[in-house]
């Protein structure tokens, strides 16, 4: 898309609205558990804005290979909650999550391919990892896949379905 026009901050303005609900749906339905752990503890945490306290929580579990907290930690370099903003370390975690079939870090790199944040921007791919998460019934996926597609070349999208059964047939191993 062309940076700069009313009509493309509007979508982005959309798309990031979507996945910011969704992300903070996430941690919501994740506190209601009737066990509390490290991972709850960091989202109560991230609740109370205590960044840094969040992210002292989450980072161990993140490195042993734990998906929600590895998005949290995507979400906190995403957001510069506790870190200073980084997108490419934002990136680096939601890819580590997305990997492990984690709906909220898939939806994440959709975003963040579609708006060209800490990777080149790639309608293609964006479109490939929400079509992932739409597939699945995951909130308001499809609304942001259909907004991307909108945007799209019909080369863009033949691209983009093949990706996606790549990726999908490799169990997520193979999608960048």
């Amino acid at each position: 898309h062309q940076n700069g026009s009313y009509g493309d901050k509007m979508r982005s303005l959309i798309l990031r609205g979507l996945v910011f609900a969704l992300l903070v749906s996430g941690y919501t339905a994740g506190t209601t558990m009737a066990f509390a752990g490290p991972f709850e503890d960091a989202i109560a945490a991230y609740d109370r804005h205590e960044y840094g306290t969040a992210l002292q929580l989450m980072r161990p579990l993140a490195e042993q290979g734990n998906a929600d907290a590895q998005n949290g930690m995507g979400a906190l370099y995403y957001h510069g909650y506790g870190v200073p903003q980084d997108f490419k370390e934002a990136l680096k975690w939601y890819r580590l999550a997305a990997t492990q079939g984690n709906l909220d870090a898939q939806l994440n790199l959709g975003s963040m391919y579609y708006e060209g944040e800490g990777v080149a921007e790639d309608l293609a791919r964006s479109f490939m990892w929400l079509s992932i998460v739409a597939d699945r019934g995951y909130g308001d996926a499809a609304k942001m896949r259909d907004a991307v597609k909108k945007e799209m070349t019909a080369a863009q999208a033949s691209q983009s379905q093949a990706m996606q059964r790549k990726c999908q047939a490799t169990n997520f191993r193979e999608c960048d």
